[in-house]
């Protein structure tokens, strides 16, 4: 069964952004009928992330058997301080916020001050120590997913592994689901098996994503490790021929994809993409020695869809164009 709770104080506070009244979606559930609010009985999570002083934020919580969200807004400027640590897995989504200052702690991981936090993602594993404090700059809103492993079974089925602890890292496919499931509860949803169905979604692909991790992102400044080098390099000659997604490389490694793309570059000498390109020209040029298939066929092969697009890259990488290439290849080999 869902239900929701409130949590405000009435004591004023200077809004951050007047424009918007952080207090919109909470107002709305005070309006409710009988009929509607039967289905949101009030709770209370236990146990929840400690945030001091509590009237410097509104929070709202949707909750059911083995899992619980919890959106929290800051509405004031005022330093808010954070901390939890229980048997319970978290996941913190921040949606929005830059902070004047601030320090963010998860333990067993270096603390971070990143200022724009905007989009970040955390994870703290049942266990581990979430310390945050901050004075907001602009209107801060955090999402809080609190997994309970003995209620769940696809965070129980990773019990056994290691959970590693990660802190302000990026998953395009944990923050669509996320927050999709926060709109649900500031909409006000009634569909119960919506929203559990989502919650076991983003359950399983946090568990995916997660087991193994890695417990820090080495600087970038050292480049990518050996293992990291090789994976890359053997995923790309795997699917030479395809567009491959940034964040897929970035999450072979284990890495968000700035901290990648940085690295790739420090190892490689160039960005990601001209690597990938680079290697279709050499694959090209290695099939242009054959004279069984024709330029449009290697173009194909290589990964571009056009032979006139094709032409231009082998062209602006050897100076000459396919047809050329092969030529000079047949010149040569009857020169010898």
């Amino acid at each position: 069964m869902l239900s929701y709770s409130l949590r405000t104080n009435p004591t004023p506070h200077p809004r951050l952004d007047n424009r918007v009244p952080t207090s919109r979606f909470i107002d709305q559930y005070s309006q409710l009928g009988e009929e509607q609010a039967r289905h949101f009985r009030p709770s209370v999570i236990d146990p929840a992330v400690d945030i001091f002083p509590a009237d410097a934020v509104k929070r709202r919580a949707l909750a059911w058997d083995g899992m619980a969200i919890e959106i929290v807004q800051v509405v004031t400027h005022e330093t808010v301080k954070c901390r939890f640590r229980a048997s319970r897995d978290l996941l913190v989504v921040y949606e929005e916020g830059v902070r004047n200052n601030g320090e963010t702690l998860i333990g067993g991981l270096p603390g971070s001050t990143l200022r724009d936090v905007k989009r970040k993602l955390a994870f703290v594993p049942a266990g581990h120590e979430y310390r945050d404090w901050h004075e907001p700059l602009t209107r801060s809103r955090t999402v809080f997913f609190y997994f309970d492993r003995a209620k769940m079974p696809v965070i129980a089925s990773a019990s056994q592994a290691t959970l590693a602890p990660r802190l302000f890292f990026e998953d395009a496919v944990l923050w669509e689901t996320a927050v999709k499931l926060a709109q649900l509860i500031e909409s006000g949803s009634e569909d119960q098996h919506y929203c559990e169905a989502l919650g076991v979604v983003l359950a399983h692909d946090l568990v995916h994503r997660n087991v193994g991790a890695r417990r820090t992102e080495p600087s970038a400044r050292g480049g990518l490790a050996a293992w990291q080098e090789r994976s890359v390099s053997a995923y790309i000659e795997e699917h030479i021929a395809e567009q491959i997604p940034l964040s897929t490389l970035a999450q072979l490694v284990r890495l968000s994809p700035y901290h990648f793309c940085r690295a790739f570059k420090q190892s490689f000498g160039i960005p990601p993409h001209r690597y990938h390109n680079a290697r279709r020209i050499e694959y090209a040029r290695t099939l242009l020695a054959q004279p069984s298939s024709s330029v449009t066929e290697i173009a194909l092969k290589v990964g571009f869809s056009e032979t006139s697009s094709f032409t231009a890259s082998f062209r602006k990488a050897t100076g000459s164009t396919p047809t050329a290439y092969r030529r000079s290849l047949g010149e040569l080999g009857r020169v010898q």
